[in-house]
């Protein structure tokens, strides 16, 4: 539990930590930066937005625990027109993460002085999340990450949330969830957790404040 120095909001019970997803929510993820790197911005964009492919549900697999190279094969096999610029993604994967969300780290940071725990939970391949783990450091503010790549399951399925219990060692109603999906915050609230949908910082660090956490 935070100290709050003022105390919480009369009649809030503070959460006991906060799990927050990364891409679009802390780290600005754009597959479309990877993809042009290797195939140019016109072929990027058609990719992107065919008909016959959904990249979305090509991601989700190696999110999912899927190897990379079992996804590309699938990819030579059902949309051969379409495996160089699957194949882009995975070669310029660094070019698709941008930057930092404007406002969301300073959040993290706050909590962090606070003394307030903190995780991660993020639907991100095994092999490429440590791209993201070497450009930012801010990560190592949290106590943990739960990379979905690495356990075999990515959100919304809900035996992710059983695994946050587990490593976090608290009552997923102590905790409160942030993830920019609508379907990843269904799936949290439906496993028990104080779950926010992300649009922006302000409006994140409004949400945190009438929590009692000191954001600020």
């Amino acid at each position: 539990m935070s100290t709050i120095p003022d105390g919480p909001p009369s009649g809030v019970v503070v959460p006991s930590g906060v799990v927050w997803d990364l891409g679009n929510v802390l780290i600005d993820w754009q597959p479309y930066a990877a993809i042009a790197a290797g195939v140019g911005p016109d072929e990027a964009r058609r990719f992107l937005e065919a008909d016959d492919f959904d990249f979305m549900a090509y991601n989700h697999g190696p999110d999912s625990g899927q190897d990379w190279d079992t996804a590309e094969a699938e990819v030579a096999r059902s949309h051969p027109h379409w495996l160089d610029h699957a194949r882009a993604y995975r070669v310029h994967f660094p070019a698709s993460l941008v930057g930092e969300v404007p406002g969301s780290v300073d959040i993290v940071r706050a909590l962090h002085e606070a003394g307030v725990p903190m995780w991660g939970l993020t639907n991100w391949s095994d092999e490429l999340f440590p791209h993201g783990r070497a450009a930012y450091p801010f990560l190592d503010l949290l106590e943990d990450v739960i990379v979905s790549g690495t356990e075999g399951v990515a959100k919304p399925d809900p035996r992710i949330f059983e695994i946050v219990r587990h490593r976090t060692g608290l009552p997923l109603d102590r905790l409160v969830f942030v993830d920019d999906r609508h379907t990843n915050v269904a799936a949290a609230a439906a496993a028990g957790l104080d779950a926010l949908l992300f649009t922006d910082a302000a409006s994140l660090r409004e949400a945190l404040r009438a929590r009692g956490l000191p954001v600020g």
